[in-house]
C-alpha cells in the first residue's frame, strides 16, 4: 500500500485546523468577499432600522393627524357650541325682555287703567251724588295720580322702560283724568267747556308728539309737570262733595289748571314747530352734502 506523503497530509491537517481560525487554508474567506451571515444580519438591522422608523414616522404621522383631527374636531365642536351658545343668549335675552314687562312701574300702570272703570262705577254710585261713594271714587283717583307720579320714576331710575310701558302710561294718565272730567261733567259739577278744553289739549299734544317724533322728541317741561299736579288737585277737589270755602277754593285752583294747560299747550307747538324746521334743514343740508 502506497503511503500519503508526509507534505500533503501535513497540509491538509494544516488546512484543516487553521481553517477554522481564518488564519489560513480553503476555509479562509477570500479578500473582498461579504459574509453572508454578516449581510443578512446587517439587511435585517438596516430594514429593521427603516421600519422602525417608517413605523415611527407613521406613528408620529398619525399622532399628527390624530392631533390635527382632534384639534379640527374641538375647533368645530367650539364653533358649534359657540354657535349653540350665541342662540342661547339671544333667546334669553328675548325671555328677559319679555318678562321685563312685568316690571313694577307696569304693573303701576296696569293697576291704574284698571282703577278707570272702578273710578267711574264709584262716582256714578247711588245717582252720583252721595258723598260717601264720592269719596270712595275720590279714592280711586288719588290711588290713580300717585301711581302715575311713581311708576315713571321707577321706569327711568332702575332702567325698567319698555314699549308697552311707553304706550300705556300715556293712556292711563289720559283715560283716568278723561274719564273724571266727563263724570264731572255729565253730574253737571263742572262746565263741558272746561273738559273740552283740558281733553282737547292733551289729545292735541299726543298727536302732535307722534307727528314730530321723526325729528325728535318733545321734552316734557317744568310747565307740563305743574299743569299736571294743578290739574289733579283741581279734578279731586271736584270730585269731593265739597261745600263753602273748599267749594270757592277749587273754582280758583280749576281755574289756574285751566290756565296751564292752555299755555303749556302753546308752548308744545312752538316746539315742535322749532323741531320740525331744524329736522328739516338738517335733512337738506345732508342731501346737500350727498350730492356734491
Amino acid at each position: 500500500m502506497t503511503g500519503v506523503p508526509a507534505s500533503a497530509a501535513g497540509g491538509s491537517s494544516s488546512a484543516r485546523r487553521t481553517g477554522p481560525r481564518g488564519t489560513s487554508g480553503a476555509a479562509q474567506e477570500p479578500v473582498g468577499r461579504t459574509n453572508p451571515g454578516s449581510a443578512v444580519e446587517r439587511v435585517a438591522t438596516d430594514r429593521g432600522t427603516t421600519d422602525r422608523g417608517t413605523t415611527d414616522r407613521g406613528t408620529t404621522d398619525q399622532g399628527t393627524t390624530d392631533r390635527g383631527t382632534t384639534g379640527r374636531g374641538s375647533a368645530e365642536r367650539g364653533s358649534t357650541e359657540g354657535g349653540a351658545a350665541g342662540r342661547g343668549g339671544k333667546i334669553a335675552a328675548a325671555a328677559v325682555n319679555q318678562a321685563s314687562v312685568w316690571n313694577v312701574a307696569n304693573l303701576l300702570t296696569m293697576l291704574r287703567l284698571l282703577l278707570v272703570p272702578a273710578f267711574v262705577a264709584l262716582m256714578l254710585g247711588n245717582g252720583g251724588y252721595d258723598p260717601a261713594w264720592r269719596s270712595f271714587a275720590w279714592a280711586a283717583f288719588a290711588i290713580a295720580m300717585i301711581t302715575d307720579l311713581f311708576d315713571g320714576h321707577l321706569a327711568r331710575t332702575y332702567n325698567l322702560v319698555t314699549d308697552f310701558g311707553k304706550i300705556a302710561d300715556p293712556i292711563a294718565d289720559k283715560a283716568i283724568m278723561g274719564a273724571a272730567l266727563i263724570c264731572l261733567s255729565a253730574l253737571g259739577d263742572l262746565p263741558w267747556w272746561v273738559t273740552a278744553v283740558i281733553l282737547g289739549r292733551e289729545l292735541g299734544i299726543t298727536v302732535l308728539r307722534f307727528v314730530v317724533i321723526r325729528y325728535g322728541v318733545i321734552p316734557a317741561s317744568r310747565g307740563g309737570k305743574l299743569k299736571t299736579l294743578t290739574q289733579g288737585i283741581a279734578v279731586g277737589m271736584y270730585v269731593l262733595a265739597l261745600t263753602g270755602p273748599l267749594a270757592t277754593l277749587r273754582f280758583w285752583v280749576m281755574a289756574a289748571a285751566v290756565v296751564l294747560t292752555v299755555a303749556t299747550g302753546l308752548d308744545y307747538v312752538k316746539q315742535a314747530i322749532v323741531l320740525r324746521r331744524r329736522g328739516i334743514a338738517e335733512r337738506r343740508a345732508a342731501l346737500k352734502e350727498t350730492e356734491a
